[in-house]
């Protein structure tokens, strides 16, 4: 029982790390946009490899299926969005039903 609550706590806190990856990377994108940040920068260009690494493989399939908004990316919103209102209660649903067996 222990084991399975840690698990749970794990998985939501990762869940909630990656949200806020999600988010980081929205306002990064954003600030070398605007040419507040120099991405030629290697500090710079490191920190945006490695969000684009970790947000890229779950972005990339929502952008296959959104269709274009000129040129307005929505798809961290919905990957967002997804994560709260999807992947969350089912976990917390799956968590109540094994304790609750």
């Amino acid at each position: 029982m222990f084991l399975l609550f840690v698990l749970f706590s794990v998985l939501m806190r990762l869940l909630e790390i990656y949200c806020w990856i999600l988010i980081l990377s929205c306002i990064f994108i954003n600030l070398c946009l605007f040419g507040i940040l120099d991405s030629r920068k290697p500090l710079v260009w490191k920190v945006g490899l490695f969000l684009n690494r970790m947000t890229e493989p779950l972005l990339e399939p929502v952008r296959r299926i959104l269709p274009s908004l000129g040129g307005v990316d929505f798809s961290p919103m919905v990957v967002l969005l997804g994560i709260q209102y999807v992947v969350q209660p089912v976990l917390v649903s799956l968590f109540r039903t094994l304790i609750y067996r």
